[in-house]
């Protein structure tokens, strides 16, 4: 029996039905395990991120350790150091100059490293001052490395004592090779120095009083260090910068800066940025005033100031 053109048209639309519906579905499926992966790929970008994020804190410890190590190894070969340097000193004899009472002012200390040129032309120009005092002011020679020219300039000298730097030189190529003598002549003479002094001698000063204990009938003055207050106004007087650019602002001023390091880690941080030396010693920046780290940048006349929180109250500013 034929079927009618009625009936075949209901099943096409059943056919049709089925397959809109199969495809409906089938795109429902493919979005959810579209979005499954999609939160999986999330997932696996999180797991990278913070796997990275703990090799670089694994890293940076074990940078400290190694750093740890380093400043060890340095302590202890400056001990090592400092027991040579008394041994010397008893050869040469220093108690029984104590025993004179010809007690020791000072020590001064030339450091050295590559130079042997610059080291004689220091010693030599030392000499003329110190000779006359020798006792009050002994001299050493403490050699940062293992020139052998320079030992021998420094061992040509009997009246001098000779010693070995602990850092044997690492330093130098960054930090001290760079450094020039300074070849302009200045007339010392004429230079104001009074900031310099605590102690004086002029009895006609305001609050000031002997004090039997100081050599030469020097007096002691109520009064607050001339430096302290000087340095202070410079170092508060320097433009402040503040934020991430800090230091990308400080190479487009012209007058000092005064840069603010919160810690260790973000005194390296601005540190390593302008290529000065970062180490850390006994809580503080090495050539630390107060907390505060001076230098010039790249020849220029004007002067960066690293301060720590607690700088400006300490220079009383």
């Amino acid at each position: 029996m034929a079927r009618s053109p009625c009936d075949l048209r209901l099943l096409l639309l059943a056919a049709a039905a089925a397959f809109i519906y199969i495809q409906v579905r089938l795109f429902a499926t493919q979005s959810h395990y579209a979005d499954r992966l999609a939160e999986a790929e999330k997932s696996e970008n999180q797991c990278t991120s913070q796997l990275k994020s703990l090799i670089d804190q694994i890293s940076m410890q074990q940078e400290k350790i190694v750093a740890l190590e380093e400043m060890k190894t340095r302590e202890d070969e400056e001990r090592a150091q400092l027991k040579i340097l008394v041994q010397d000193l008893e050869k040469r004899s220093v108690q029984k100059l104590l025993n004179k009472n010809v007690v020791p002012v000072a020590a001064v200390v030339i450091m050295a490293c590559n130079r042997p040129d610059y080291l004689e032309r220091t010693v030599e120009s030392i000499l003329k001052y110190q000779t006359s005092v020798a006792s009050k002011f002994p001299l050493f020679i403490s050699q940062d490395g293992t020139n052998g020219a320079v030992k021998k300039k420094a061992l040509d000298y009997k009246q001098i004592t000779y010693m070995q730097g602990s850092s044997m030189g690492q330093f130098f190529e960054q930090y001290l090779e760079p450094i020039r003598l300074n070849d302009v002549h200045i007339d010392w003479n004429s230079e104001d120095l009074s900031y310099l002094w605590e102690v004086r001698t002029n009895l006609d000063f305001e609050g000031c009083h002997s004090h039997k204990e100081v050599p030469n009938h020097f007096f002691l003055c109520n009064t607050k260090d001339k430096f302290l207050t000087k340095f202070g106004k410079e170092v508060a007087s320097a433009t402040p910068l503040h934020g991430s650019d800090a230091v990308l602002k400080a190479h487009n001023m012209a007058a000092d800066v005064r840069i603010q390091y919160n810690d260790q880690e973000d005194f390296e941080r601005v540190a390593r940025q302008f290529g000065i030396f970062e180490e850390w010693k006994d809580g503080i920046p090495r050539t630390a005033y107060k907390g505060v780290v001076v230098f010039r940048y790249k020849s220029s006349p004007r002067r960066i100031f690293l301060v720590s929180p607690d700088s400006l109250r300490q220079l009383g500013v």
